[in-house]
């Protein structure tokens, strides 16, 4: 099973890692989403437990609604999000997807559930999807900077919340309430449905959805091994124009149950989610023979690779407002998960599991929410996590770990209206407990930030962060073949933890027809982990060790919009965003960092009719680590149009066209850059029905 995963899965990774190996080691979307909302009341619930509006943000937030995700493709997480400035996705394949925020992926980027950690294994590699359906979401919030504190050091680069609306807080206006979805997309033969109901009587309230997705090998406009892997290796290829082994078939359904009551609601939620995909391989790729020797095929006997991915979860959560007035706190928060997870590479000829991958645990966070007094708000938690993670088969590269973790935290806010100040302390402690070693670390974050409002609709602020982040078991623990990423990865037990001192300048403006956003900053990492090669090879692949260095991040994300033209409900509007990154250690550029993209937009608005047109440029990357190949630069075009039938209930069509130029876009953040374009022409139809 080693074998075939390593040769069907990772082998051009392999070779070019193998080619460049000998070199010393260092010393030490797919088109972008619809449009974002500019409702200036609008709530972040992920930047603190008490209340802060979108406008009042220190730092960069982004939000996709329930509206939005209603006429989204049907795919993974960090698609979903891929084209959000600053945010690409790690794309390995349709099947498994997580963000990268500004350059940043993996274990700095923390994915939640309503606020609490998934218990899945998605971070530990790239073909792993995220256990949580965004389907199923009611809404995703993303935030980065300074505001991530209040989740500890695996938020270090971002926070991704993915809230969901199976525990209801409040009984539905008419006793019952829901919205579906379904459409069919062309370019892999995609067929998607959800539907999400919730429905009251008397104190009590039940919420039941289930989603489901379908979708086959997809369409690429050029071959799928790029050409500059095929020069590098002096490969010969096909004509194949199809990515092969790229089919995804997932359904998640869940059902919760709130009571609701004058002063709060307490409640559960069941969801089970299972998921079978694909793992593409470079199977159009045929060595250079001797004229009149036949080419080989080569090793299709062993067949390509699936990943079955199950999750069973239980969450509760809960919310208490205390009586009267002038106590310490107003409200308490409750929010735990609980999962038992299972990931399994299985070869798909025979059926023969290769590798299991198992994670069980849970997470709690506990908040208490101070009353406000003369625009001084606060609050204080408490976070707690238990998981054991367990890998059997040929690439259990990790050994079994139990881990756990306790954090605490506060967060306060003074907003006098034209000025205002605030900051946030937590302390962690974590523990890890391997078979083949013990670690425990204790860090302390720190962030502060000041803002004003200089003149109506003007926010401007500055914000400063201290973060630590412990290293995870495979940083520390690994040992064994690796094949998603292409090499034979080595922990080091002896890793400290990581540290970043990060300062972010955001500008915001909302006046009548005119928005904007803008933020700079810069972030200087200690003890910053990555991986370099040592010039080994070990089962094949080349050995990559972990190592700690310094890093430096600096970027920018602006955004805007203007209403050019408004009458009555009829508006159109121009919006533009773009974004940069660069991220380079002491002694090189850090692997796989984004290049800057731009995106320019048209859209049309009325009460019946909406209508995008998009252009997305994305920037050559030659800023490349030694082990890596450089990536082209693309345009995709993509238009939307959609129309609703009716206002109640909602029901709406649409027409959503991606990379209507069929142009040949390969994601850099991807370790399949190189056999796994992102798809061609797609042409997807769909209603979306709310009542």
């Amino acid at each position: 099973m080693r074998r075939s995963l390593s040769l069907v899965s990772a082998l051009p990774l392999a070779l070019v890692a193998t080619a460049v190996a000998s070199q010393p080691p260092p010393l030490a979307p797919a088109a972008s989403p619809p449009e974002e909302p500019n409702v200036v009341e609008e709530v972040v619930v992920t930047a603190a437990p008490y209340a802060v509006s979108l406008d009042s943000a220190t730092t960069s937030v982004n939000l996709v609604t329930r509206e939005q995700l209603d006429v989204a493709p049907a795919v993974g997480l960090g698609d979903v999000l891929n084209g959000l400035p600053g945010l690409r996705s790690t794309f390995y394949g349709p099947g498994a997807s997580r963000p990268v925020i500004r350059g940043l992926s993996g274990p700095r980027v923390l994915v939640l559930q309503n606020g609490v950690g998934l218990v899945d294994a998605s971070a530990l590699s790239p073909d792993h999807a995220v256990a949580s359906d965004p389907g199923a979401a009611d809404r995703i919030e993303v935030l980065r900077g300074p505001s991530t504190l209040a989740y500890g050091g695996s938020a270090i680069g971002g926070v991704v919340n993915v809230i969901d609306d199976r525990i209801p807080s409040a009984a539905p206006d008419d006793g019952l309430e829901g919205h579906a979805s379904a459409s069919l997309s062309s370019v892999d033969d995609g067929r998607a449905g959800s539907v999400h109901l919730r429905a009251g009587e008397g104190p009590w309230v039940f919420a039941a959805d289930v989603s489901a997705r379908r979708s086959d090998d997809y369409d690429v406009p050029a071959h799928p091994v790029s050409d500059r892997l095929a020069e590098s290796l002096d490969l010969v290829r096909t004509d194949e124009r199809t990515v092969r082994n790229s089919d995804v078939e997932s359904v998640a359904y869940g059902a919760g149950l709130s009571y609701v009551f004058d002063r709060g609601f307490v409640g559960a939620s069941l969801t089970r989610t299972a998921t079978e995909y694909g793992v593409p391989f470079a199977q159009v790729v045929e060595e250079e023979h001797e004229e009149g020797e036949e080419a080989e095929e080569g090793h299709e006997d062993e067949g390509p690779i699936g990943i079955d991915l199950e999750q069973t979860r239980l969450d509760l959560r809960g919310e208490y407002r205390f009586a009267g007035a002038g106590g310490l706190f107003e409200r308490a928060r409750l929010s735990a998960g609980f999962a038992d997870y299972e990931h399994a590479e299985i070869l798909r000829a025979s059926a023969e599991v290769g590798t299991r991958f198992l994670s069980s645990g849970g997470e709690a966070r506990l908040e208490l929410v101070q009353p406000e007094q003369n625009g001084r708000r606060g609050a204080v938690g408490v976070q707690g996590l238990a998981r054991s993670f367990e890998a059997f088969g040929d690439e259990a590269f990790v050994p079994p770990v139990d881990i756990s973790e306790v954090g605490v935290f506060t967060l306060q806010r003074l907003d006098r209206d034209a000025w205002g100040v605030e900051g946030g302390a937590r302390l962690d402690h974590r523990e890890l407990d391997s078979t083949v070693g013990r670690r425990d670390f204790s860090n302390g974050s720190l962030s502060a930030a000041a803002f004003m409002r200089p003149a109506p609709g003007w926010f401007l602020s500055a914000a400063l962060s201290y973060n630590r982040r412990a290293p995870t078991e495979f940083e520390l623990f690994a040992d064994g073949p690796h094949p998603a990423t292409g090499s034979f990865e080595v922990g080091d037990p002896t890793l400290g933890s990581e540290s970043v001192i990060s300062l972010e300048g955001t500008a915001r403006y909302r006046g009548d027809r005119l928005r904007g956003e803008a933020h700079l900053y810069v972030a200087r990492y200690g003890d910053f982990i990555e991986q370099a090669p040592t010039g080994e090879l070990a089962d094949g692949l080349p050995v990559f060790r972990y190592f700690a260095t310094d890093a430096d991040f600096v970027g920018a994300e602006i955004e805007g919009a203007w209403d050019v033209g408004r009458d009555g409900s009829r508006r159109v509007t121009l919006e533009g965003a773009v974004d940069v990154v660069r991220g380079r250690t002491d002694t090189a550029d850090v692997a796989r960092i984004p290049p800057f993209s731009a995106t320019a937009r048209a859209v049309y608005a009325d009460d019946r009719w909406e209508a995008r047109a998009e252009l997305r440029r994305v920037g050559e990357q030659d800023s490349v680590a030694a082990f890596e190949l450089p990536t082209d630069g693309y345009t995709l075009v993509g238009a939307f149009v959609s129309y609703r039938l009716t206002q109640d209930p909602r029901v709406r069509l649409y027409l959503d066209g991606r990379n209507l130029t069929d142009e040949e876009a390969r994601e850099h953040a991807s370790f399949l850059k190189n056999i796994a374009p992102l798809p061609g022409r797609s042409i997807r139809a769909g209603v979306a029905v709310s009542f």
